[in-house]
């Protein structure tokens, strides 16, 4: 079980790396990047036949960011599918009041800045648009580590299905 924990930390860890590499070395836009995220859950749900969609469309970089509710509160994340579960920052998951203690953080983590330890922990509630995901495992980062908050596999394979297709990610419950 240690070795799997290890192993989901390093995918993480490694996702919000190459992001954070990625997104320096990527040509500046000609004009302001605009974010794309997931509006007020009315809006961006749609129902058709039982089942619950949401549609966000990628950034000028390409990638996907949503706004979500974790535990009720209003977080913003980048969707990392090549993240095995959520990654928090440290200080995200202070504002949710977890607050690991130095023995808690017992998953060894390797970056490209070094290894690192990760604080496993359980999001009783992530809500993005009208899909809701319960009991979703998380690792929570120091904040040197990981520039922005990853919603990884813990949350998509909770869903029904999701696909990335022509700049848009499509998820439904």
């Amino acid at each position: 079980m240690r070795n799997i924990l290890v192993l989901v930390a390093l995918l993480v860890v490694g996702g919000g790396v190459f992001a954070k590499f990625a997104d320096r070395f990527a040509p500046p836009a000609a004009t302001s990047v605009a974010v794309a995220r997931v509006p007020a859950p009315e809006a961006a749900a749609r129902q058709s036949g039982g089942s619950r969609n949401v549609t966000v469309r990628a950034d000028d970089r390409g990638h996907f960011q949503v706004e979500a509710r974790v535990d009720g509160r209003r977080m913003d994340f980048l969707v990392d599918t090549g993240a095995s579960v959520i990654a928090l920052r440290a200080s995200t998951a202070r504002q949710l009041g977890i607050h690991p203690t130095p023995r808690e953080f017992t998953a060894n983590v390797s970056t490209a800045n070094g290894s690192i330890k990760a604080a496993p922990a359980t999001l009783n509630m992530v809500e993005i648009g009208g899909l809701t995901v319960r009991d979703v495992s998380a690792l929570i980062i120091p904040d040197e580590a990981l520039s922005t908050n990853l919603l990884g596999n813990s949350f998509l394979s909770k869903l029904r299905r999701f696909e990335v297709a022509n700049g848009k990610l499509v998820m439904e419950q």
